[in-house]
């Protein structure tokens, strides 16, 4: 069994030297055992050793009424202590799983609340992660899922950090009881409808009963495969490097990959290097259904195959791969009128028009293309819109909301494309800034 008396304070220091230079230490004051150990511990080493600025913050669901009480007792315990409190309240959305709600909502708040050079502490210990080890492999998760919660990332503009990974919750309970610390008990944790629960309460007794080092030896196994999934992500990263070729739509702002250098890699590797690529754009399915993948990867001829994913959409087009959220799923306004063409035009969900050198005169409007049209190039003659475009090598997601530039019913201007955008060099040009596609990350 693992001793419960440890120096936990000395054990603290070490897993947090390499974070004495931020500029806060904040920790994720719940109230319950955990986090009263690690601020309690905290307080106490900035006595004798220089640490940077200590404050906690307290995430209040409102999820039960026993809860309103907890952010006076996490205020009671941080006047003791002498350490500011921030108390932030979250409206948890419905949904299927409220664990996984609730959870979304302290994190956005943490998120917000993490200002650059901020490190942000939660109490984390080591059956915690043991039990997350279990629950995913329970739910099918990959490598990614089973190595457990990292000890740390990013977070907001500054870092999470989970200090206390290596401790027992025993470990954390013999500190309190040595301390006269008091703490929340949250009654929702014995309600074993909830899966952490019920494998803390009911399978991991009788697991550790059996193999009394079965929490140490699952968390052991997460930090394996912890390292695994940085061999994996390496490997992605020299996969994803002969797929990021430029384009001559770069200034489109969307990200995309070359297919072809994707294509020639086993099918592992293809969801590998694709699940790291999209990873921070959108969730991902599991290994089963990665079917909409290979009908994208594998079309033919003239077929414009997307894979809807639940942050976005997979386009190919031209010989790549292009991923499209946010503003760039909104189909826009039929047409725009531009009355003062001097001046920059807002497009609805689509962007900015500007015209530089002299505009031509109005009165202007701004369309799309719905088929048929014709526009007039000097030396050519009239040309058919869609030729013209086909030419261009334009791809098709594009071309639905390239803007286009009317004087009356003439064809003036086609945004952005060479030899199509206006009267020439010495004339004036239309330029689309599109739409952002920061509007659609996850």
């Amino acid at each position: 069994m693992d001793r419960p008396t440890i120096d936990l304070p000395s054990r603290l220091l070490m897993s947090l030297k390499p974070w004495r230079e931020a500029t806060t230490w904040r920790v994720a004051f719940s109230g319950g055992l955990d986090s009263t150990v690690l601020l309690h511990l905290l307080v106490h080493l900035a006595e004798t050793t220089f640490l940077p600025k200590l404050e906690a913050i307290h995430v209040h669901h409102g999820l039960q009424a026993a809860a309103d009480a907890w952010p006076q007792h996490c205020q009671s315990v941080c006047d003791a202590l002498g350490v500011p409190l921030q108390v932030i309240r979250v409206q948890v959305q419905p949904g299927a799983s409220l664990e996984r709600a609730a959870r979304d909502a302290r994190y956005d708040a943490f998120n917000a609340a993490t200002q650059a050079g901020d490190v942000l502490l939660t109490g984390q210990h080591r059956d915690d992660q043991a039990e997350t080890l279990l629950f995913r492999l329970l739910r099918g998760a990959g490598v990614r899922g089973m190595a457990g919660m990292p000890r740390q990332r990013s977070l907001g503009s500054g870092h999470l950090l989970r200090p206390l990974l290596e401790v027992t919750r025993a470990q954390l309970q013999a500190y309190a009881t040595e301390h006269g610390l008091s703490w929340i008990e949250d009654p929702s944790n014995e309600d074993r409808r909830f899966s952490r629960n019920y494998l803390r309460h009911q399978v991991f007794p009788a697991l550790t009963e059996r193999w009394p080092q079965a929490a140490s030896n699952m968390a052991r196994s997460a930090a394996h495969l912890r390292e695994a999934q940085v061999l994996l992500d390496e490997l992605a990263r020299i996969d994803l490097a002969s797929a990021h070729i430029a384009s001559e739509f770069d200034w489109l702002g969307v990200p995309s990959l070359e297919l072809t250098p994707l294509a020639m890699l086993s099918a592992a590797r293809q969801r590998n290097a694709l699940s790291h690529w999209l990873s921070p754009l959108t969730s991902l399915p599991d290994s089963d259904h990665w079917s909409g993948w290979e009908n994208l990867r594998d079309a033919t001829g003239d077929a414009r195959p997307i894979w809807r994913l639940s942050q976005g959409e997979l386009h190919r087009a031209g010989g790549r791969v292009w991923w499209l959220s946010g503003a760039w799923l909104l189909h826009p306004l039929a047409s725009t009128q531009w009355l003062e063409p001097a001046k920059a035009l807002t497009l609805p969900d689509n962007g900015v028009l500007t015209i530089s050198g002299s505009a031509p005169n109005g009165p202007l409007q701004v369309r799309y293309r719905e088929g048929g049209e014709v526009m007039y190039l000097p030396g050519r003659g009239h040309r058919d819109l869609k030729r013209l475009l086909n030419e261009s090598a334009v791809p098709g997601f594009v071309r639905g909301r390239l803007p286009l530039l009317y004087q009356g019913e003439q064809l003036l201007a086609v945004a952005n494309l060479r030899g199509l955008n206006g009267s020439g060099p010495h004339g004036w040009n239309l330029h689309w800034q599109p739409p952002s596609e920061d509007q659609g990350l996850s």
